[in-house]
């Protein structure tokens, strides 16, 4: 006796099998549809910073608990997976970082693992001293006052600071260069410091090096003279003649008789003269002292340094404020004093 089996059709098994097809196929979709979605950013339309503080020797799973927490990141596991797979779940540093939600998983975790840290802009003014840069850092939190008074009595592996001598009132001044700063928070007052020497250190060798040297001058009596005018000239048309003016004084043994060296000796809330301040004992009052004060009395930028270098030849061996920012150049004594009482009320 003969038993025949019952089978579906060709047509409906080819069916079947095309339905199952559509499914897995459908499922895997879903699937890696599901996970993309955990990549993408948490709100797109929400820019709200988000400050995330990473301890030290936080593990991967530690950081990616932060984030979701903070609601920065969709998931902890796609966190996770994604470290892995990209080689960045040992690469993850401490510190304070700002997010917000419209961004992507991998632009967070990129930015941890190179250390994109929060840091503050500190631009430092041409012609600030070393006690005002030190006052700055103080309010914005950087360091303690105490902390700016030990940093700027370290010793510097700097060439360029070999000849200061030790009596200065700061043997930094002059070579903290001006310029904007980007300081991650918890850099201490020295590193800070070191930026600004490793700065002055760069900008010197590039731009001004073979010029002093072509012209035999010397580094230290150049940041001197520069600080000088960075004092002195408001306007950027003025330095040349200034640093002329300077120089005429020099050559001819006359007195500098300049108040921001005078200035220099109080304290730096300071800003008018008087008489008998013109009288204070002080290497830096160069209405007593012949010559060039003993050390700068600023922080000059690049162009006071060029007008040290480049000195204007001019007849000029006096000069006056005029009110505005510049000044009125004279030949003798008596034509300064009428400008004297002409612009000075």
């Amino acid at each position: 006796m003969e038993i025949k089996l019952n089978r579906p059709p060709k047509k409906n098994r080819v069916a079947l099998l095309a339905v199952l097809v559509i499914l897995l196929t459908t499922i895997t979709v879903l699937g890696v549809r599901a996970s993309n979605q955990q990549y993408l950013p948490v709100d797109p339309n929400n820019k709200t910073p988000v400050d995330i503080y990473i301890p030290d020797d936080a593990s991967a799973r530690q950081v990616a608990s932060i984030l979701e927490k903070n609601e920065v990141i969709r998931s902890q596991k796609a966190f996770l997976s994604y470290c892995r797979k990209e080689k960045l779940d040992t690469r993850l540093k401490p510190g304070h970082y700002i997010f917000n939600r419209t961004q992507a998983l991998a632009k967070i975790a990129h930015d941890i693992a190179e250390g994109r840290v929060v840091k503050i802009k500190v631009t430092i003014p041409e012609g600030y001293s070393v006690e005002e840069i030190g006052n700055m850092l103080v309010e914005k939190q950087l360091c303690s006052e105490k902390a700016w008074q030990e940093a700027i009595n370290a010793e510097y592996p700097y060439e360029f600071l070999k000849n200061v001598p030790e009596s200065n009132k700061y043997r930094l001044e002059g070579f903290l260069f001006p310029d904007t700063y980007y300081i991650e928070k918890n850099t201490g007052p020295a590193e800070i410091i070191n930026m600004m020497l490793q700065n002055f250190a760069r900008v010197w060798d590039e731009d001004f090096a073979s010029q002093a040297r072509a012209k035999n001058l010397d580094i230290y009596e150049t940041i001197i003279l520069a600080s000088l005018i960075e004092k002195e000239a408001m306007h950027d048309d003025e330095r040349r003649t200034i640093s002329g003016v300077i120089n005429n004084r020099l050559r001819d043994g006359m007195y500098l008789q300049l108040c921001p060296t005078v200035l220099y000796c109080f304290d730096s809330k300071k800003t008018k003269l008087n008489n008998v301040d013109l009288e204070i004992e002080s290497p830096y009052n160069t209405y007593r002292n012949p010559g060039l004060p003993p050390g700068p009395i600023a922080n000059p930028g690049k162009a006071s340094i060029a007008a040290a270098l480049n000195p204007g030849k001019n007849p000029y061996y006096f000069y006056v404020s005029k009110g505005d920012g510049s000044h009125y150049f004279s030949r003798t004594y008596p034509e300064h004093l009428q400008a004297m009482a002409r612009y000075i009320q």
